[in-house]
């Protein structure tokens, strides 16, 4: 039996994301062309649902989480790194 702490964890998740975001909504949030949307969704290189094969509906966190991908290093990171590999290897 589920508590009402975990219910209610569980229902937090579901409203962190709120409802899922049409195509449009998805460009804009993205701030990129419906070109481009449509090529990633044509592709599968983004999340996306399409239910009875109509419109196209996007996740929030899904689209968060295609945003934070491929992300750079600093310098400053780049270059602890090296000095950790070289201390660790010696």
């Amino acid at each position: 039996m589920k508590t009402n702490s975990t219910i209610s964890k569980i229902q937090n998740l579901i409203e962190q994301d709120g409802r899922p975001l049409t195509f449009k909504e998805a460009c804009k949030y993205l701030d990129i062309s419906a070109s481009y949307l449509y090529k990633l969704t044509s592709t599968a290189k983004i999340t996306h649902f399409k239910p009875n094969n109509k419109k196209i509906y996007f996740k929030k966190a899904d689209l968060r989480k295609w945003l934070l991908r491929g992300r750079v290093s600093s310098e400053q990171e780049l270059e602890q790194k090296a000095i950790d590999y070289a201390t660790l290897n010696n």
